[in-house]
């Protein structure tokens, strides 16, 4: 049986005819009407330019939609969405501890008092023994699991993430993956991750938004749920089941053109 967070009766945030232009150039998203439920976790996969990025700044707040609505839960979109980007971005002046601290910084918590809560992000991301180490000091991936301990220091109920691992070695992504899913899990997060690669969202998923090109970029050719329980594992890396849902998603992609 699958232990992931439970949803909602209702759905998290209802996307309707969404669309976004640029300059009035071609649309970079086209008529994306879809619901996304609290605690989910949701891939969207596709290649460049079909408008996984631009998808992902609309539900962030960080672009706004040329057509169609974004309806939250409640009303308004959650103040506190965690955005990690496919790079780490991280102040290379600073200390792993003050780059964690920052979102709380620019609240106008104190150093003291948001020190409690940046060593826990810290811990949860395995680098609770690094807290004064520069940028430059730290491998690839410990810079991205900073990253994510600056995403989730003020407590999202959203994480959004933009091929956040993409430039790691296969390794070093397994593990950020099954990390990942450990935080999804405990910590009841909304994850809506983009990624090129087929074979990392069938692992991270419970559901998958192909994208396509096929009528113009920015549509969604396909929706395909994973409903391999969790915790995954080695074990599903390897079955025959994990690779029946790969091929399933790479069929939806060719099918697109895309």
């Amino acid at each position: 049986m699958s232990t992931s967070p439970p949803a909602s009766d209702g759905p998290l945030l209802t996307l309707s005819g969404v669309g976004k232009s640029y300059n009035g150039d071609a649309p970079a998203v086209a008529d994306v009407t879809l619901s996304i439920e609290r605690g989910s976790f949701i891939s969207l996969v596709g290649p460049s330019g079909c408008g996984k990025s631009t998808l992902l700044r609309l539900i962030a707040g960080l672009l706004q939609p040329s057509q169609g609505t974004l309806d939250w839960e409640g009303g308004d979109r959650p103040d506190d969405l965690g955005f990690v980007f496919q790079d780490a971005t991280l102040l290379p002046w600073a200390s792993a501890f003050d780059n964690v601290y920052m979102p709380l910084k620019l609240k106008g918590v104190s150093r003291d008092a948001a020190s409690s809560k940046v060593q826990e992000a810290l811990i949860r991301v395995g680098l609770g023994d690094v807290p004064d180490r520069l940028p430059r000091e730290l491998s690839g991936g410990m810079r991205m699991r900073v990253s994510i301990a600056r995403a989730l220091v003020t407590e999202p109920p959203v994480l959004l993430m933009d091929e956040p691992f993409a430039a790691l070695d296969e390794f070093t992504r397994e593990k950020l993956d099954d990390d990942l899913l450990t935080l999804w899990r405990d910590l009841g997060w909304t994850v809506i991750f983009v990624t090129h690669s087929v074979y990392e969202s069938v692992y991270l998923s419970e559901r998958i938004l192909v994208m396509s090109t096929e009528a113009g970029p920015g549509q969604i050719a396909d929706d395909i749920h994973i409903d391999a329980p969790y915790p995954r594992g080695l074990s599903f890396r390897q079955s025959s089941a994990y690779f029946d849902r790969c091929k399933a998603v790479s069929a939806a992609l060719r099918d697109g053109d895309i």
